[in-house]
């Protein structure tokens, strides 16, 4: 009988602790996949802040997602959070992704579609990046006007070109439709030509491959109030290995609002590390 209680309280033991190391297994991997993230924000000189930055971390991977609200009152937040709101509830569901294309293509004709539905006769909109990481892989999406780079080795990667006049001329320039002179005179003009909520939004900024991600690599993102008044050199200076994701964006921002540009628009960092 002494025997049968000691069998029975080591099975319960070696029980428990495949239990714990299984736990602690999930736990590992959780973390490995989830990256450090950081956001921070202003409202520049602006009365309300029309930016929504949000970052989440689920079966599939990671997605961060930047919306710059475009409108008058309160138009351009509403456009902004409905944008947000559109990509995560398409990747809620999703336990992997393969198709990004046809994923951030869904994801921005509906937000495109909400945003129409929602503000009616409103003028409104927004501009919108998203970016995904898996386990090995980044892959990102942008309509409008927001930066998106990664940083490796302390060094600042500009990824995407955004959809304003002067990338527009560009790659007209690039196709042949317009002259050199042509696109000279354009490389001033910052309007954007493309975003959601626009009447004949169509096309998107996709990148062309894949980035294979890199321990220690981070994923910047900004919003017109920081990267109109901090240089990527700026910024570039500003990273340092040892400090959290949340601690740099709150100096980008800071170093952004320093600068006292009484027109200084809505401002966001959103900052993985990975």
């Amino acid at each position: 009988m002494i025997i049968g209680h000691m069998q029975l309280l080591l099975l319960i033991l070696m029980t428990g602790l495949v239990a714990y190391r299984f736990t602690l297994g999930m736990e590992a991997d959780e973390l490995r996949l989830r990256p450090d993230i950081g956001i921070w924000q202003t409202n520049g000189r602006k009365e309300i802040q029309a930016d929504i930055a949000y970052a989440a971390t689920g079966s599939a991977g990671t997605m961060a997602v930047l919306a710059d609200g475009i409108g008058r009152e309160n138009t351009g937040k509403v456009c902004a959070q409905l944008a947000v709101d559109s990509v995560f509830d398409q990747f809620e569901p999703y336990r992997t992704l393969d198709n990004m294309e046809y994923f951030f293509k869904s994801a921005f004709a509906e937000a495109n579609s909400r945003i129409r539905k929602t503000i009616g006769d409103r003028k409104g909109g927004c501009s919108l990046a998203a970016v995904y990481m898996n386990q090995t892989h980044l892959y990102y999406a942008v309509a409008g006007n927001i930066r998106i780079a990664l940083v490796r080795n302390k060094e600042i990667i500009p990824l995407s070109r955004g959809h304003t006049l002067d990338v527009l001329a560009v790659q007209a320039y690039q196709d042949g439709r317009i002259s050199r002179q042509e696109a000279v005179w354009s490389m001033d003009e910052k309007r954007i030509w493309n975003h959601l909520g626009r009447e004949g939004f169509h096309e998107i900024e996709i990148c062309e491959r894949p980035i294979r991600i890199k321990t220690g690599d981070r994923v910047l993102m900004i919003s017109k109030g920081i990267f109109e008044e901090v240089s990527w050199g700026e910024l570039e200076d500003m990273m340092q290995d040892t400090e959290a994701a949340a601690a740099t964006a709150r100096r980008m921002v800071q170093a952004a609002e320093n600068k006292a540009n009484p027109d200084m628009d809505n401002g966001s960092v959103l900052l993985l590390r990975v």
